[in-house]
């Protein structure tokens, strides 16, 4: 496994598109989840993997369990030596004790050395950066040793706790509700939170009892929750150290309650599914949050005139727009849009089906230093759109065409002139044959190609790409 301090490889248990929800296993164990923090690039789709079971908030501070016996000792005396976990070595295997008495740190097998280097801290830091963050929840949970190393916040760095509505209390006998103790989260530092299913109250109960809330907090996501303009006033209030908000299916706030919550401190908004969300909402998101750099939008009322709201401050900080599947925007709102915020490096227009060539050449000519542009799903694109990328966009490095049906062979001969692009998805276009594929053999930087769904493309085609010797990654289903 790849050690995630160098930024390499996500564990196989994190899947590419974000969330990962454990499922109970019949051991008791409980279902937090854990996700990574910052949602993960679009377009990557793939199905969460099954995972070992991460123990609930209420099961944090279980120090009754002993040490297990380790298959290879060995390798942790050989890690003594080892100033970092080496590219592709296998793990230390751990194997379950036999019977119903699991052995203490006593009575381990092997020489008092061997017993020893089980709870070496200096070994156990190395060792521990082998393992997935799943696989990091169940074994903080051995013994008191493993858990103090394991709850050290630099194993945490980048991952986000999902927190569902019945994880967050625990039943008495008498029938009461109490609240979960966070401490377990707040040893390991975590300054992000995604709540799901939340109500005002248990928004209030999260503040109470998490230790951090106040001022630690940095990010707080809520899915699918009843929030109110009253619980989302309350929030921001209280949570002074929140800088990213993530609103998604929560269809009880208002635009109201945005006016009267939203402050400054706020860089980064992500709205989705909210059903009152509307163009007053991006004139309350313009006028109060100066300091905004990234904005993601999916709503289906927002019209061209909310392109227009954005003030002077935010074009020069606004570096990131995602309006998805925001169907009412036309060629005139993207008209607004690159006047407003012309410093834009990532760019987003998956879905706006109303959007033609005539917007893509707007776009070209004015936002000279995107990096990222993702024309996914809007069906009006033709191969016209790929010649005014190829000859205004030189910094682009991403370019995302799913779904885009009519983009033909020709537009890819414009697309090969790029030297700066290095991932290209093209799933779905259903028109690319193999001597489209021809004019791609040129582009030397090119590292991510995605055909999938192509039904046009044959074996002769996709094999010629063995041409492409700096390609890393080929997608095709």
């Amino acid at each position: 496994m790849s050690n995630p301090r160098n930024g390499d490889t996500k564990p196989p248990c994190l899947p590419r598109n974000g969330l990962v929800k454990i499922p109970t296993q019949p051991n008791g164990l409980g279902s937090a989840s854990i996700t990574k923090g910052t949602p993960a690039v679009k377009n990557r789709l793939c199905q969460p993997s099954s995972v070992p079971a991460i123990l609930s908030p209420a099961l944090a501070h279980r120090s009754d369990l002993p040490i297990p016996s380790l298959a290879s000792p060995l390798s942790l005396a050989a890690l003594a030596g080892v100033s970092s976990p080496p590219p592709g070595a296998s793990l230390v295997g751990l194997k379950a004790s036999e019977g119903s008495e699991q052995p203490s740190a006593e009575r381990l097998p092997g020489s008092p050395s061997e017993r020893q280097l089980a709870v070496d801290e200096k070994i156990l830091n190395r060792l521990f950066w082998y393992f997935s963050a799943c696989e990091k929840c169940v074994l903080a949970q051995v013994c008191k040793a493993w858990r103090r190393v394991l709850y050290q916040p630099k194993f945490w760095v980048g991952l986000t706790p999902v927190l569902h509505t019945k994880e967050l209390y625990n039943i008495l006998p008498g029938g009461e509700k109490e609240f979960v103790s966070l401490q377990g989260f707040a040893v390991r530092g975590f300054d992000g939170f995604c709540l799901v299913g939340v109500s005002d109250l248990d928004i209030c109960e999260f503040i109470d009892n998490y230790p951090l809330s106040k001022k630690g907090v940095k990010s707080m996501s809520l899915k699918r929750s009843t929030i109110t303009d009253a619980g989302l006033e309350v929030m921001l209030e209280q949570m002074q150290g929140v800088v990213r908000l993530e609103l998604s299916g929560c269809n009880d706030f208002t635009e109201a309650g945005l006016w009267s919550s939203l402050n400054a401190r706020i860089t980064a908004l992500s709205v989705s599914d909210c059903i009152n969300v509307a163009d007053d909402a991006i004139a309350a998101i313009s006028q109060l949050l100066p300091n905004l750099t990234e904005l993601n939008l999916q709503a289906y009322h927002v019209t061209d005139t909310a392109l227009a709201y954005f003030t002077a401050k935010q074009g020069y900080t606004t570096h990131t727009l995602r309006l998805n599947s925001c169907w009412e925007i036309t060629n005139h709102g993207v008209v607004n849009m690159v006047h407003s915020l012309p410093n834009l490096s990532v760019l987003s227009l998956s879905g706006c089906s109303k959007v033609t060539d005539d917007g893509v050449e707007l776009v070209a000519e004015n936002l000279r230093k995107l990096r990222s542009l993702d024309l996914s799903w809007c069906p009006r694109i033709t191969d016209m759109a790929l010649e005014y990328i190829a000859c205004d966009l030189h910094k682009l490095e991403e370019l995302v065409l799913d779904r885009c049906v009519r983009i033909t062979d020709t537009g890819l001969s414009y697309l090969s002139t790029m030297s700066s692009l290095r991932s290209l998805y093209l799933r779905w276009c259903c028109q690319v044959q193999d001597f489209g594929l021809k004019h791609l053999l040129s582009m030397g930087s090119l590292r991510l190609l995605s055909l999938a769904g192509c039904p046009l493309l044959t074996t002769t085609g996709l094999s010629g790409l063995v041409q492409l010797q700096e390609l890393e990654e080929l997608e095709l289903t």
